[in-house]
């Protein structure tokens, strides 16, 4: 089983959540190809919307895949995105700051937005406990958009 994160605006996410689906590198299907059922997904929100909304730095989504290939759905005649279907936890949308010195992943401590520049990348099991337990713990601080 892999984990995976997914820079994803909130906008986005809400979509995402609502309609029980991720996608990833505008609507492309390459990174979706390498998830498998029952793999974890969080979304970290680098905005509230996009392109341009505030900032918000804050994971806002997790959830497991739920289906086995990538789908295609039509949102216009000219885009149509690649999806896979998530199995979205309850949780409470969480700030990165205070889980920094924690992650893993985070090499650069003072470069530690450089990770996400890449859309959607992989995550060791460690990361995904602690994120996972900041989303999760009902004291978790949600962040105003």
């Amino acid at each position: 089983m892999t984990n995976w994160i997914n820079t994803v605006s909130r906008d986005h996410v809400e979509r995402g959540v609502a309609g029980g689906f991720t996608q990833a590198n505008h609507g492309k299907p390459h990174t979706l190809r390498k998830m498998k059922r029952g793999d974890w997904i969080l979304f970290y929100s680098p905005r509230t919307v996009y392109p341009d909304g505030p900032a918000l730095q804050a994971f806002t989504a997790i959830g497991q895949v739920s289906d086995d290939e990538p789908y295609q759905a039509e949102m216009a005649p000219d885009f149509k995105p690649w999806r896979r279907h998530v199995e979205f936890l309850d949780c409470f949308e969480t700030p990165i700051r205070p889980l920094l010195d924690d992650l893993d992943f985070v090499e650069d401590k003072g470069r530690w937005g450089y990770k996400f520049r890449f859309g959607v990348f992989a995550i060791d099991d460690h990361d995904l406990s602690v994120i996972r337990s900041a989303m999760t713990r009902p004291e978790a601080a949600t962040v105003d958009g």
